[in-house]
């Protein structure tokens, strides 16, 4: 395929993809339906939602400066803070741009080459897909009856059955390629998956790495948080038990990669991941679009503030050192 169109798809299908889910989930609820949901609902949570987010996106740049410090550039935390909020919200416009324009803004204001910075970047969303490894299992532990009885009800338990063990072998045989195979392929696959571990185990030899351990843990508490403490925002999920929040927490947080920041994914996996539990599809949407909203009104702020003052920031550091 022509790399240019190639491209231009990876930038329409998600906006296609998350104008499909808006309309989805509006036809679910209708607009005045969630209007009468954000009239009622407690905005207490929703702020203190917004803050837990906000604390995490802090500390995602600080944790930052830790991965920098050993290369030897101390970056200042004014950079890295934008340099975070800037990614962000520059995420809702093209898919993972937002991570090339992180590593570009030290580049351009701290002077850290853009390979250096992007590698690190790649090793901490390393470090968030093992915590989040962690919360799925975490889940699946406190939720297992639950959830297998839902699927057990559904589907036919010996095609699940038949299903899961031809699963197990072709990943069996598939690693099994990789490690031996001499193919273009798998010594290119070979060679990634070494490096997502030499990446992983490069946490440990950090000199802060007890710091960079506490960081990374912090800022999927306050995920979670953010989540939980948002959904008493609506009344009529008051009492959802934490491997509900859970769950709903991973569904909507894999949605996040399938369109652009979440637009219109958001809302439906809320309600895909609650309706396994039995909890109403109207006040399900209703929290995924104010948890959606809120979230994505507070990387616009920021975001725009810092792509804004980013260059005022640099050029008045800049005129004092001088």
């Amino acid at each position: 395929m022509n790399p240019k169109i190639k491209r231009t798809l990876k930038i329409i299908l998600p906006l296609l993809l998350g104008v499909f889910l808006v309309w989805y989930s509006l036809s679910k609820v209708s607009l005045e339906e969630l209007y009468v949901y954000l009239k009622k609902a407690d905005y207490k949570w929703i702020v203190l939602g917004v803050f837990f987010g906000f604390l995490s996106h802090l500390s995602r740049a600080y944790r930052w400066l830790f991965m920098l410090e050993p290369m030897g550039y101390k970056i200042r935390l004014g950079n890295s803070v934008m340099a975070v909020f800037a990614a962000y919200l520059i995420n809702y416009t093209i898919p993972r741009a937002g991570e090339v324009a992180r590593a570009s803004i030290l580049t351009n204001y701290e002077e850290v080459p853009f390979e250096k910075g992007f590698g690190t970047i790649v090793a901490e969303r390393i470090a968030d897909l093992m915590v989040m490894f962690i919360i799925i299992v975490v889940a699946l532990f406190l939720q297992f009856d639950f959830i297998y009885n839902f699927f057990n009800e559904r589907f036919n338990p010996i095609k699940i059955g038949v299903v899961a063990i031809l699963l197990t072998v072709s990943i069996v045989l598939f690693l099994r390629y990789i490690k031996t195979g001499d193919s273009k392929i798998a010594v290119k696959i070979r060679g990634f998956v070494n490096g997502l571990v030499e990446g992983v185990l490069s946490v440990f030899k950090m000199k802060k790495k007890w710091p960079f351990i506490f960081h990374t843990l912090f800022i999927w508490a306050m995920y979670l948080l953010m989540f939980y403490v948002t959904s008493f925002a609506i009344v009529e999920l008051k009492g959802i038990t934490l491997g509900v929040v859970l769950v709903g927490f991973i569904s909507a947080s894999f949605s996040i990669a399938a369109t652009n920041g979440g637009i219109g994914s958001y809302p439906v996996a809320v309600f895909l991941a609650f309706s396994i539990f039995g909890i109403a599809e109207d006040p399900s949407i209703a929290f995924g679009w104010i948890m959606w909203a809120s979230q994505t009104l507070m990387i616009i702020v920021f975001g725009g503030l810092s792509l804004v003052y980013l260059p005022v920031y640099n050029r008045m550091k800049r005129l004092k050192s001088d």
